[in-house]
């Protein structure tokens, strides 16, 4: 047997004598301290202060600049609609992402660039210890906020250095002005409030449903029960041929029809003359995020959207019996012109797509 305790300061070969206490040191490890911080060259170079003052102070002016360059490319390199497949010149939307993506992202990145230079070059950063203590808002502790807020004031030179200062103000003042300039332009203003051109489309009353794609007139006689056609309103092949008129009506105006025996329906008060023998129109726009849809389950006369399975009964007057979207989707009231033809009754009664905050109806 071992006549030796293993030593306390851990070395497993070093021994202690039998019959002697060994006694664990109140503190093993000695604090080591902060480490010491280096002198910054500007802190003894006044030239290298200036210096550096200069350059945070450039790369805030040139933010400035940036910000109002991105305005100004926004504004002069215009998207032609010269491709007459897709309606957009591919090479002007290219410039157009270079030029704005350069110059938005090039200022953000010089805002914080003379920041941190700012702060690791001129700001001074003394050694400031916070004892514990309640958290409660007294008057004292008030007093002290606001004059830790003075004194890191004073230590940043923020009130001293005015080009500094009045670099960042401006590249701040000017770099919520993309924003503004994008947000006010998201699209055409062919009249009225924007929550206006959404919540109508170019279908009218006495306006024929023509099939999408070949634009043909298409008889009630002529559908049978379970088939569903995708449909354009007439008046869509009114629009110029290209420009973003006929873009947002083609997102906007396409209906569905389908055809399911009259006894199968379930008919909301008011809507009982919306369809012609059986044949119902609906909105072929998904009111979750605005996907078209498509999936017709004839026996059940469910309609699914492929990209969130948002499920709708057709029979029951497009309600939503499964998925993300919280609406309806929206009947087009139709019926039969003198030839036997499919015609609107009047434009939707509500908007079509996704929900949004100023819809109205």
């Amino acid at each position: 047997m071992s006549t030796h305790n293993v030593n306390p300061n851990g070395d497993e070969h070093a021994v202690v004598p039998h019959g002697e206490h060994a006694v664990v040191p109140a503190d093993p490890i000695a604090d080591p301290g902060l480490h010491h911080e280096d002198t910054r060259l500007t802190d003894v170079d006044d030239k290298a202060e200036r210096r550096a003052e200069r350059q945070v102070a450039g790369m805030f002016t040139l933010a400035a600049l940036l910000t109002v360059a991105f305005i100004v490319f926004y504004v002069v390199v215009g998207i032609h609609p010269d491709d007459p497949e897709n309606g957009v010149n591919i090479g002007d939307v290219q410039v157009s992402n270079l030029t704005l993506g350069l110059t938005l992202g090039l200022a953000l990145f010089l805002v914080g660039a003379g920041a941190v230079q700012w702060a690791r070059s001129l700001m001074t950063s003394p050694e400031v210890v916070h004892e514990r203590h309640e958290l409660r808002s007294d008057d004292e502790t008030r007093a002290a906020a606001l004059n830790d807020f003075e004194v890191g004031t004073e230590e940043t030179g923020f009130g001293r250095r005015k080009l500094i200062r009045n670099s960042l103000l401006g590249a701040l003042a000017l770099l919520p002005l993309p924003a503004v300039i994008m947000l006010r332009d998201l699209g055409p203003n062919t009249g009225g409030t924007p929550a206006q051109r959404k919540e109508h489309t170019i279908w009218a009353e006495g306006v024929r449903v023509l099939t999408d794609v070949t634009f043909m007139p298409i008889r009630a006689a002529d559908l049978e029960i379970g088939q569903l056609v995708n449909a354009m309103p007439a008046t869509f092949e009114d629009l110029p041929e290209h420009g973003p008129e006929r873009i947002n009506e083609r997102a906007k105006s396409p209906v569905m029809l389908v055809r399911m025996l009259p006894e199968d329906i379930h008919i909301a008060p008011g809507r009982e003359n919306w369809g012609v023998d059986g044949i119902l129109a609906y909105s072929k726009i998904c009111t979750h995020v605005g996907c078209p849809i498509s999936l017709y389950e004839q026996t059940t006369h469910h309609m699914l959207c492929p990209c969130h399975q948002s499920t709708f009964d057709l029979s029951d007057n497009g309600k939503v019996i499964f998925g993300p979207a919280t609406r309806s989707l929206p009947q087009l009231p139709i019926a039969v012109d003198s030839e036997g033809y499919l015609i609107a009754q009047s434009d939707f009664t509500e908007p079509v797509g996704p929900s949004y905050w100023e819809r109205t109806r």
